[in-house]
């Protein structure tokens, strides 16, 4: 499964969010990371695309960062499966 992973940083935590990105390896075991992008913003701070078969994988992500920020998770698709979902709902014409 794909999700997208968004974080808004929390104020007053840049050089903590930069010093602990700098440390980090790979995420959990059992989780991917697709993309992964950091935004010279605090809201949004950073958007990564993640593939993990156990979303309790993703949520461990989640509370790793949980100090620093704002962090919410969403299962996704990707385009073409997204269009493909589309025309399997859509009535034969």
């Amino acid at each position: 499964m794909l999700f997208g992973v968004v974080m808004k940083g929390r104020p007053g935590t840049l050089n903590e969010r930069s010093a602990r990105r700098m440390q980090m390896q790979q995420p959990s075991e059992g989780v991917n990371v697709v993309g992964e992008y950091w935004f010279s913003t605090d809201d949004p701070s950073v958007v990564a695309i993640v593939e993990a078969e156990d979303p309790g994988t993703v949520q461990a992500i989640k509370l790793a960062w949980d100090d620093l920020f704002d962090v919410a998770v969403f299962p996704i698709v990707t385009a073409e499966e997204g269009l493909e979902q589309l025309r399997q709902m859509m009535p034969a014409q």
